[in-house]
């Protein structure tokens, strides 16, 4: 461990601001797999029920039921449950936006991840440029002068550059998982609430 925060220390200012968006990533990730592993479970008796013909209004109601306070198919459900009755252009709407609401808190805090992508690498290669500065104000001061003299400073370089590089390559997988998932989960919700009101127009129509 000390020779990690050794190597760390010869990366120069542009190690810490690349720290801080390492720290953010990480928290970032724990966040979303905290917020799906409670948040976006679907049952498949509840996922194979909707998709029946004609289903029964109790088993539904039963299904949602036993779902996690908070969970988005009971959010997204139960505004569609409890205004059946109702015309259903209305529960569309009603749908709608709980939806809305739900990609609102999948969504947030990828935009993070986006700038993370970005930012890093860059950087990094403000450390690479600062390093080889250093290293050639060393050799313009002194003329020749000792390779350990120069090294520091192409150290610099190199660690911020390679540190700005996995940093961003961590975001970027962890964005485009989350996004990916994301994407599952509205259009698991968008598939079945088709279902849902399409047995209540025919509910209607009976």
């Amino acid at each position: 461990m000390g020779n990690v925060f050794d190597i760390l220390g010869l990366g120069g200012l542009a190690i810490y601001p690349l720290l801080f968006l390492g720290f953010i990533t990480t928290v970032i990730a724990l966040d979303k797999a905290i917020v799906y592993s409670r948040y976006a479970h679907l049952p498949s008796t509840l996922a194979s029920l909707v998709e029946t013909f004609a289903f029964d209004w109790k088993a539904f109601q039963s299904e949602i039921g036993g779902l996690q306070k908070g969970n988005f198919y009971l959010r997204f459900f139960s505004s569609i449950y409890d205004n059946r009755t109702r015309p259903a252009w209305w529960v569309e709407s009603r749908a709608g936006d709980e939806a809305h609401l739900i990609e609102k808190e999948v969504n947030k805090g990828l935009w993070v991840l986006e700038t993370v992508v970005t930012a890093a690498p860059l950087i990094g290669l403000l450390g690479t440029i600062i390093g080889m500065m250093n290293s050639f104000k060393i050799i313009g001061a002194n003329g020749l002068v000792k390779p350990e003299q120069v090294t520091g400073g192409v150290a610099q370089a190199l660690i911020a550059t390679a540190l700005g590089l996995l940093i961003a390559l961590i975001a970027l997988f962890t964005f485009n998982y989350f996004s990916r998932r994301n994407a599952e989960v509205m259009d698991g919700l968008e598939r079945l609430g088709t279902r849902i009101i399409d047995h209540i127009k025919l509910d209607q129509e009976k």
